[in-house]
């Protein structure tokens, strides 16, 4: 009986992997001329389900691949927020799960997305449940999704939980969008600077310096110092691009690779002025919005704190969150154990504590979770208003130095002739 059961499953598996994507065209009854796509073994099949849905079928091919990749991009977070809130609305509406799923696969664009969800379809429609279905995809489905999507199925509630993962996930991406526009302003400012003196040292600087060289008379220190900076830019640009971008894709690498300078990076980036209060922000309401939704959907403690952990975006706070659930393991209430970390401000602890003693836990967090994330859309709101005259500053001092010192050999000849 086993051996007979593990001979299915590859079977299942080669035909799942036997299935082409083919585009067909066809005129319904009335003779109106119908396109679409569909998934099957051969072309036959296709012309027979055509013909059974009452449309001629005429041409019938299979869909051509692209010439560069699999097509359709990757699969991102914003792509499984929008599949959470279409799945849990579905079955809200009553619909079946295995309808549900075949529903939103013919309608995506993304072949990668198209894949997975006929991949979820085939494998619940085989029997597996959701939470086993979505294992096999761990990228696109992470351990908060699958423990949440596993306590529903259990509790006889996932619709209810799909509902909350779906708002859990476009709230998440809400606030990813936020903390990426925060840190996407300074980074604007570096590069546009760093343009803008690169085209000037590159272009503008190497005419001046042929103008100056036809007087004889010498420069002052500072217009040397920027010819010889130019000249530098000028012969070796294809060093210091290529260095330029070795360091930030090394930087990127080792920040991947290393644990150890992630975490340091991380402070450092929670010192910040402005910026930092940003992120500390973020991470506290990413921490009391995944805590709320996976204590209401009945996942242990415990076990919820350590899920949390990956989720606060930011690895001291990770740790921190780690800590935390050692001390509850032990027995300790949570805000007692929130205050020895010394990173939630006061009112976290307190609120924490009150919904502790309440017995609503959840519902302290979710109000944490709120007003935290209304925090970072405020700051974040100002921080693109300071974003705006520290641009003009920072690139009108840069430019401003540079033309300084094109202008000094000028004034020094004035007064010499003078």
């Amino acid at each position: 009986m086993s051996a007979s059961r593990t001979a299915a499953k590859p079977a299942a598996t080669r035909s799942r992997e036997a299935l082409t994507q083919f585009v067909w065209v066809g005129k319904d009854k009335r003779g109106v001329v119908m396109k679409g796509e569909q998934s099957a073994k051969s072309a036959n099949m296709v012309r027979a389900e055509l013909r059974r849905q009452g449309i001629t079928p005429g041409s019938v091919k299979a869909k051509p691949k692209p010439l560069f990749g699999t097509g359709g991009g990757s699969i991102k977070a914003k792509d499984i927020a929008v599949f959470s809130r279409q799945i849990a609305t579905m079955m809200k509406s009553g619909v079946p799960i295995v309808n549900a799923l075949e529903i939103i696969g013919n309608g995506q664009k993304n072949q990668k997305m198209k894949t997975m969800i006929e991949a979820l379809h085939t494998d619940i429609a085989g029997g597996s449940s959701i939470y086993e279905a979505m294992s096999k995809h761990p990228v696109q489905f992470d351990e908060l999704y699958r423990n949440l999507v596993k306590a529903g199925e259990a509790a006889g509630v996932l619709e209810t939980v799909l509902e909350t993962v779906a708002t859990y996930k476009e709230n998440m991406e809400t606030l990813k969008g936020k903390i990426k526009k925060a840190l996407f302003y300074p980074a604007t400012i570096i590069a546009v600077a760093i343009l803008v003196c690169g085209i000037l040292l590159v272009f503008v600087v190497p005419q001046f310096r042929e103008a100056f060289k036809s007087y004889g008379a010498d420069l002052p220190a500072f217009t040397e110092l920027v010819f010889g900076i130019s000249e530098f830019a000028v012969r070796w640009w294809w060093a210091i691009l290529f260095v330029a971008i070795g360091a930030i894709g090394g930087f990127i690498f080792a920040m991947k690779r290393s644990p150890a300078l992630a975490h340091t990076v991380d402070k450092m980036m929670l010192k910040l002025p402005i910026l930092g209060q940003v992120l500390h922000n973020a991470s506290i309401a990413r921490f009391a919005r995944t805590l709320a939704v996976t204590f209401a959907a009945g996942v242990p403690l415990v076990e919820a704190l350590d899920t949390v952990a990956g989720a606060t975006g930011n690895t001291v706070y990770e740790q921190a969150v780690h800590r935390m659930k050692n001390d509850v393991a032990v027995g300790y209430p949570v805000h007692v154990s929130m205050s020895q970390v010394n990173l939630f401000p006061h009112m976290v602890v307190q609120m924490t504590a009150i919904g502790e003693e309440a017995g609503a836990l959840d519902t302290m967090l979710f109000k944490v979770a709120e007003f935290y994330e209304q925090e970072v859309n405020n700051a974040v709101d100002a921080l693109s208003s300071l974003i705006e005259p520290m641009v003009m500053v920072v690139i009108g001092t840069m430019v401003g130095a540079l033309v300084i010192a094109m202008y000094l050999p000028i004034f020094k000849l004035a007064m010499t002739v003078g």
